[in-house]
């Protein structure tokens, strides 16, 4: 059963549409900027760095969409706004797979195991889809600040959320133990621990923004998605001023620390010539 609650235009729901719109334009942008700088990184650096440009790129194909529907929603067409629920579903469905061949790249070194494992994911993502297309979807409610779906099917919730988060999740927070516990100068774990917090802040916020029944919560998991994509930009790219203040400027010896050109932490884990 659908329904539909009618609300006068309300400059919340443009807030909240510019909140989206921003989002998918900077994650969009993040991937392509570490696209561009691909040559910076060694070739077997290269695998994880091009798993983070699609997981950016999933996120603003995520939001994007996300943007015109929450203008549609302003100017009260349902239909259209359940269709752009449905396409937004897509990438949002496939964004733990990069993260997933991500982690376990990292950690192991193999692309064949991490290709193995993200198409776990991507199977599981597809169920999901099945599900909530095949059970359909309950709203729109309109209000002043959002428009709110809620999904007709409780297996493609489980799937989500016991399938396609709790496991990712747990990797992170795998993946940032064995980082802490590893000895380096702070220099290299302020480039190896802020872009996982930056990619978990996206993730988990991501998941609450769908599963929001409140239109408030909704637009300050967005704010919380945004917020993300700007720690992760800073993680990379930390302009000359937060660098000074952390002594993170001087970031060669950090880069000989472990033998390798890269700058970045994220590729410091594992790095193993000799693994598929």
């Amino acid at each position: 059963m659908k329904y539909y609650t009618e609300v006068k235009m309300s400059a919340g729901l443009l807030l909240n549409s510019t909140i989206c719109f921003a989002i998918g334009i900077s994650s969009i942008s993040f991937a392509w900027v570490l696209l561009a700088k691909n040559e910076q990184y060694s070739e077997n650096s290269r695998p994880a760095l091009f798993s983070l440009v699609v997981f950016w790129t999933l996120v603003g194909l995520t939001y994007l969409p996300t943007a015109v529907r929450m203008f549609i929603a302003y100017l009260g067409n349902q239909e259209m706004d359940a269709t752009l629920y449905f396409i937004t579903a897509i990438p949002f469905a496939f964004i733990p797979v990069p993260l997933v061949f991500f982690i376990i790249y990292v950690i192991t070194g193999s692309t064949r195991v991490g290709e193995y494992i993200a198409l776990i994911f991507t199977l599981i993502g597809a169920a999901y889809l099945a599900f909530l297309y095949s059970s359909g979807i309950v709203g729109p409610v309109v209000t002043e600040w959002g428009s709110i779906f809620m999904i007709n099917s409780d297996a493609a919730i489980h799937i989500y959320l016991m399938g396609l988060f709790v496991i990712p999740t747990s990797m992170i927070l795998g993946l940032l133990l064995l980082i802490l516990l590893q000895r380096m100068p702070k220099r290299l774990r302020y480039k190896t621990v802020l872009p996982l917090v930056a990619i978990s802040f996206v993730f988990d916020f991501m998941l609450t923004d769908v599963i929001a029944i409140i239109d408030v919560i909704q637009v300050f998991s967005r704010l919380f998605v945004l917020l993300g994509t700007v720690l992760a930009y800073l993680a990379y790219f930390p302009p000359t001023t937060i660098q000074e203040k952390l002594g993170i400027q001087e970031h060669m010896a950090d880069i000989h620390y472990n033998g390798q050109k890269d700058p970045n932490i994220d590729f410091f884990l594992k790095d193993k010539s000799g693994n598929p």
